[in-house]
């Protein structure tokens, strides 16, 4: 399969290109600026603007479904789903559940990691948010099931996710934190969330080798001028990237913007921590065990507490560009560049760079998503 998207806004590290793109074998053979004049099938993209697939390395689900549910249909239901947000690749996030419940669902994903279909957007690993957090700071995970960290149980979960698991969401001040941190670090992604550590306490984990923050502004110590919190070592600790759910509910558009001048498009990641309720009506859904009433674009518990969201990645990209009033060709590696990076596989994915993977996403001017490309395969949605 060899095919050229011409008449594009190629938006590469460098620059916004004007030109071609062939895609060979799942694979992108080259970028090219102006017109092409060669004999293949060609794709007129009418000046859309072209972006590396998105990577979404917070998610608990979407569409009817959630990773925790451990369906292997429905993992295929997902993945295919994701397409028409742009998203090509993910990490599935799991919940703090029982022993049981994290194990079986650990299980299943191993198994749809090595026989998913490339019909849908690619599981690139697991994102292990809990149960090693503080349950003073639980948000919408279940306080029942928290529990201290070990290295013994962390490798009994990595053993039985095949060693897929990349970023773990803990808690760096209690119990076991330190020594997981000193001893695993090098192997795992360990993500700053659900904590009540405080800036000190933050500071002293990055130095470990904690490398994010979990959904900045969200279920942590909060940023006062006397004790700056966890939000307050986010933003100062340049050894420190951070998630961000960009839905205008989490966190004001405003906070948003403060986020970006301080951290920059290199160290932030735009994540959906969407939920199974996402492209569905409003109702009532189920999240790691606990309801979930969904109205308009929100997800609650029973208390008031937001629960996970049902945002899409190109509406977070949207959201992204009004509040900080920044442009397409600035914000976009926040998108998939900086995650693709943060997981070490920038050799092929996260930017549309000669030999990488042909995953693309096409977007009109108001980042609707026209057409994904998963390796190389076209999904038109509009």
């Amino acid at each position: 399969m060899e095919y050229v998207l011409t008449n594009c806004l190629i938006y590469t590290e460098d620059k916004v290109e004007h030109g071609y793109i062939i895609v060979e074998n799942q694979k992108i053979k080259c970028v090219e600026a102006g017109h092409y004049r060669g004999a293949l099938e060609c794709h007129d993209m009418h000046k859309q603007h072209i972006l590396p697939g998105f990577i979404d390395i917070h998610i608990h689900g979407g569409y009817g479904q959630d990773f925790m549910d451990a369906d292997l249909t429905g993992l295929q239901h997902l993945s295919r789903s994701l397409l028409t947000e742009g998203t090509t690749s993910y990490l599935a996030t799991t919940m703090t559940q029982s022993e049981s419940a994290i194990m079986t669902a650990l299980s299943t994903l191993r198994d749809y990691h090595h026989h998913q279909s490339s019909e849908g957007a690619e599981m690139l690993g697991i994102h292990l948010e809990g149960p090693f957090i503080s349950e003073h700071k639980v948000g919408a995970q279940n306080p029942m099931f928290v529990e201290r960290p070990s290295r013994a149980r962390i490798e009994k979960f990595q053993a039985q996710a095949d060693h897929l698991i990349k970023i773990i969401t803990f808690a760096p001040e209690v119990d076991g934190a330190d020594e997981v941190l000193d001893q695993l670090h090098d192997s795992i992604i360990f993500s700053m969330g659900h904590t009540g550590a405080t800036f000190d306490d933050i500071n002293e984990a990055a130095a470990r080798g904690a490398k994010h923050i979990t959904h900045l502004y969200n279920a942590a110590t909060p940023f006062e001028h006397r004790q700056p919190g966890a939000f307050g070592a986010a933003w100062t600790n340049d050894d420190l990237a951070a998630e961000i759910i960009v839905d205008g509910i989490h966190s004001h558009p405003a906070a948003v913007d403060i986020a970006y001048r301080i951290k920059g498009r290199d160290r932030l990641f735009l994540i959906t921590d969407a939920m199974r309720a996402k492209g569905m009506r409003s109702g009532i859904y189920d999240l790691g065990g606990q309801d979930v009433t969904v109205t308009h674009n929100t997800a609650r518990l029973k208390d008031g507490t937001l629960a996970g969201s049902i945002l899409r990645m190109n509406q977070g990209l949207r959201n992204m560009m009004q509040y900080t009033g920044r442009t397409l060709e600035e914000l976009w590696p926040v998108t998939s560049l900086n995650q693709a990076e943060a997981l070490g596989i920038e050799d092929r994915k996260g930017s549309i760079t000669e030999g990488k993977d042909a995953d693309l996403v096409v977007l009109d001017d108001d980042c609707n998503v026209i057409m994904t490309i998963k390796h190389g395969v076209m999904h038109r949605f509009n």
